[in-house]
């Protein structure tokens, strides 16, 4: 979902073999991480669902690449903690107190670029998206709710210049309620080519030279603002100021959530990627913001008729093998 960089963990939960009606068996050795989720916005979208979900103790997702259906426990004793993904947190405000009071801990990558509509027509204003952010804060506390500002993606009518000052502005503006800055820059899959084409936008991919000189200077300006910034799949870019990105992160959960049994070790699920093993309960073509540079959508239409599919009583986000195309 956030972006092209970001990495998507083939879900490694247990192939379905229980019935309905069938106790839910553990879904792996120890404790999980849930990420929920880098393949859509289920904080902004699918919360009833997810609810439901937890309530029921499992839920139940294809394989991205096999199709094959999984299922992961998402009873508290198999749950580590959930790492939540948005652009709009606002949702999640009123379920904090229900995940808090069932012992679930928890914690949130925030996207905020302020891009033009033209490249996410479909997310909250940026000042609307920092107010959510402050009040996820708020409860949650500032070492929880993360920021990216992700991905990088240069245009012929957005350069570098306009993103230092978006990032200037929201530095700025999240200055005191976030420790941490997740950046990297935009790889162009063919179907990102595609839309990009068809969108009429011209995108640069710049130089791993220019890349480096410039998210030193975002560290700068992260730094200046109480911030560390760290790069996804980007370690090119990684210095002394700027720090390799592990965006399921076991170390930092198991500091921020002690007392429970210890995280998943590193897994990580492309080159570069400096993830620790988690279980992604999303699925592909299904987040509506329709965000151009997604590696997560096929396009519009197929989302679309995924959304008017969803079905917020089921154990899966939306039925496996509907539209066309689909898994």
């Amino acid at each position: 979902m956030y972006s092209m960089a970001s990495c998507d963990a083939a879900c490694d939960a247990a192939p379905v073999t229980a019935t309905a009606d069938t106790p839910r068996p553990p879904t792996g050795p120890g404790p999980c991480i849930v990420s929920a989720s880098r393949r859509t916005d289920i904080p902004a979208f699918y919360l009833p669902w997810f609810m439901g979900r937890i309530r029921a103790g499992f839920v139940r997702c294809p394989h991205p690449f096999t199709g094959q259906i999984m299922e992961t426990s998402l009873r508290l004793e198999d749950v580590h903690s959930i790492v939540f993904w948005t652009k709009n947190g606002r949702p999640l405000l009123q379920h904090l107190d229900e995940l808090s009071d069932r012992g679930y801990a928890f914690a949130c990558h925030f996207t905020i670029t302020a891009m033009p509509r033209e490249l996410e027509p479909g997310v909250p204003s940026w000042r609307e998206a920092v107010a959510a952010f402050e009040q996820l804060v708020r409860r949650l506390g500032p070492e929880r709710v993360w920021w990216r500002f992700d991905p990088v993606l240069l245009t012929a009518a957005c350069g570098i210049d306009d993103y230092r000052a978006r990032f200037t502005e929201l530095a700025a503006a999240l200055e005191g309620i976030t420790e941490r800055c997740y950046i990297s820059f935009a790889d162009y899959y063919g179907k990102v080519q595609r839309r990009l084409q068809t969108a009429g936008i011209l995108a640069i991919d710049p130089s791993e030279v220019a890349k480096k000189v410039w998210a030193r200077e975002l560290a700068g300006i992260a730094l200046a603002r109480g911030m560390r910034l760290f790069a996804c799949c980007e370690d090119a870019v990684v210095d002394g100021s700027v720090e390799k990105a592990r965006c399921i992160d076991a170390a930092l959960l198991d500091t921020l959530f002690p007392g429970r049994p210890p995280a998943a070790k590193a897994r990580p699920t492309r080159k570069q990627c400096g993830c620790s093993a988690s279980r992604d309960i999303g699925m592909y073509d299904t987040c509506p913001h329709q965000c151009v540079y997604c590696y997560a959508n096929q396009g519009g239409d197929r989302v679309r008729a995924r959304w008017h599919q969803h079905d917020p009583e089921a154990d899966m986000l939306v039925p496996a093998g509907t539209g066309p195309g689909s898994i």
